[in-house]
């Protein structure tokens, strides 16, 4: 009789043995008793009655999840390819496991989906300049459908955008198009910005006698002492073709 107590005893303190949880400072043990969810525990050391409780531990830390390249088009009707990289949190852990079977899983799928559908209400330039609006308004609608799973969504963001090689050379030929303006608007700008000066120093150079020929063999002198400048300079010297003197009559010899 005193050995079958003793067997029991043992029996029962090892079957409590085996219902004993650790649980780390960033875990939650999640409990349900005949089916009924109780509620989660934790951290610490935590017993879970065996054959009458059941547990899941939910890992609280943030979870990092990479999105691979989507397929997607842009409102103006460009073919891209674009991947991000998605920050979420479980906060609430009764409420990822009795609402959703995976959480994980679920919250990549619904950011993936989510990812296609915001590049299609946006165009190409607005998603490459402006890649934060676009951050912004994918998190927002992430965070409205993950909250009722538990889960919040604290960053997402479009790390890379693959766009087709035609459209490349259109941006580049854009781009040196762009470019060849400024720099025509700024030549522009530093003429109009000379003119009063240049014709400010035509007057004085005009009034002052001899000024002008000086000023010409200053830039003659000025060219030449560049050793890299290879530029022909023609100089017209006044040259008179016909003599003053008209030739006699008389020497002219008729044939």
């Amino acid at each position: 009789m005193f050995e079958f107590a003793g067997g029991l005893i043992i029996l029962t303190g090892l079957v409590l043995l085996s219902g004993i949880r650790v649980v780390c400072e960033y875990d939650r043990l999640v409990v349900m008793r005949f089916g009924k969810l109780i509620g989660e525990r934790g951290p610490g050391l935590q017993l879970v009655i065996p054959f009458i409780e059941r547990s899941q531990k939910i890992d609280k830390r943030t979870i990092t999840m990479s999105i691979p390249p989507q397929d997607a088009i842009t409102k103006d009707n460009v073919a891209v390819k674009v991947a991000a990289v998605c920050f979420f949190q479980i906060q609430d852990a009764c409420k990822a496991v009795a609402s959703v079977a995976e959480p994980i899983e679920a919250a990549g799928q619904l950011a993936q989906t989510s990812l296609r559908a915001i590049i299609g209400h946006h165009e190409l330039d607005e998603i490459l300049m402006h890649r934060d609006n676009v951050n912004a308004r994918l998190q927002a609608i992430l965070d409205a459908q993950t909250e009722q799973w538990g889960i919040k969504i604290q960053a997402i963001e479009v790390k890379d955008i693959e766009i087709p090689v035609q459209m490349r050379r259109a941006m580049a030929r854009q781009a040196e198009a762009e470019r060849l303006r400024r720099a025509r608007v700024t030549s522009a700008t530093g003429e109009v910005q000379a003119a009063p000066k240049l014709a400010q120093a035509a007057d004085i150079i005009f009034e002052q006698e001899g000024a002008f020929h000086l000023r010409r063999l200053c830039a003659i002198v000025e060219m030449a002492s560049d050793q890299n400048n290879k530029t022909t300079l023609v100089l017209p010297t006044p040259f008179k073709l016909t003599s003053d003197t008209e030739p006699d009559e008389a020497e002219v010899s008729e044939p």
